[in-house]
């Protein structure tokens, strides 16, 4: 069943340079309970989508249904209402800096009518869910980056939301502090069954917690479908150029380097999917084709909760034998494309 239904949205706005067209005919169906993804370079309009999600951004045209309901058709109060179901957090945690941790928490609860003791309760609740149930005291000011974005979870579920939308959510956090905050969110995904939809434009972030991804390029969708498939066989440039980027953000991060090798001849990259062949591929790639293979990089990554193992080959530069090689190693359950502009 879907959750979300966006249906031919389109989004412009007025400038004094004329007319901008954020999101041009986006139409995605997200299901309940599922954690999608909406990736894209900056400008390509996932933001402007993720607020005509909640209808703080309205769309020109187009409409977008939460459980059926188009929120076009709502009132003010029912729009108000139906907020209530959709939490939000955002890169720059919006915290109340002169409330402490447990009030920021309590604010949106005192502003459904909660009385205080309910509140403070509640809120000590979520406080604990997050990791900061020794904080509640705490001015913002005190914490660290990941501290506030867990402060700003609690205050996002504290309205009970069936929906939570992340903002870039985790772009001003250092790795280990997002890979913290992604396994809180898949934990509160898990245990209360929230749909959760993360605005990002690190293709890491997508691969180690979504279901589904929405690749966007200049308010379009291009590409969308489960986060392996796409992973392993990206059609759009702009997937294959998201990719590249995770692939060089890990090969820095390792130290690895293949720049030496990069004049030489083409450069691939493969796939072990789950229908991938258990035998030494590649060492039998060389002793079929009788040809050396340079192997740029080897990895194994988190995609949605399963390692798939990752390489970059290159041929030698005068090879004739390149597509029968690339055969060879489909034949065998490998997903073979462009390793494009690799940079070791």
């Amino acid at each position: 069943m879907s959750e979300i239904v966006i249906e031919n949205v389109c989004k412009t706005f007025q400038t004094k340079d004329g007319t901008v067209e954020a999101l041009k005919n986006v139409s995605l169906e997200i299901g309940s309970g599922d954690i999608y993804g909406i990736i894209g370079m900056s400008g390509a309009g996932k933001s402007t989508l993720v607020r005509c999600m909640n209808y703080l951004e309205t769309p020109t045209s187009g409409q977008v249904l939460i459980d059926g309901k188009s929120l076009g058709d709502l009132s003010k109060q029912e729009l108000r209402g139906q907020r209530k179901n959709i939490g939000m957090i955002f890169q720059h945690f919006n915290l109340l800096m002169q409330k402490s941790v447990l009030e920021n928490v309590c604010f949106p609860l005192y502003i459904q009518g909660k009385k205080k003791a309910e509140a403070r309760e509640k809120a000590k609740e979520l406080l604990e869910i997050v990791g900061l149930a020794d904080k509640q005291h705490a001015y913002p000011s005190q914490l660290s980056g990941g501290q506030k974005q867990r402060v700003a979870i609690a205050r996002a579920l504290a309205s009970n939301p069936k929906i939570l939308l992340c903002d870039e959510a985790t772009s001003a956090l250092d790795p280990q502090t997002t890979s913290s905050i992604l396994e809180l969110l898949k934990d509160i995904n898990e245990r209360f069954n929230i749909t959760i939809v993360i605005i990002t434009h690190q293709m890491s972030v997508v691969r180690e917690i979504c279901n589904h991804v929405a690749i966007m390029k200049e308010g379009e969708v291009v590409e969308k479908g489960l986060v392996s498939e796409i992973f392993s066989n990206p059609r759009s440039e702009v997937a294959r150029e998201l990719i590249r980027k995770d692939v060089e953000s890990d090969s820095k991060k390792t130290g690895s380097s293949g720049e030496e090798l990069i004049q030489n001849g083409e450069i691939i990259r493969i796939v072990f999917t789950e229908n991938s062949a258990f035998e030494p591929v590649i060492a039998n790639l060389v002793l079929n084709f009788h040809e050396p293979v340079n192997i740029l990089k080897a990895d194994t990554k988190n995609v949605g909760g399963k390692a798939r193992g990752e390489m970059i080959l290159q041929f030698t530069k005068d090879s004739t034998n390149v597509e029968a090689m690339k055969k060879f190693l489909t034949e065998r359950g490998l997903s073979v494309g462009e390793a494009m502009d690799y940079v070791g």
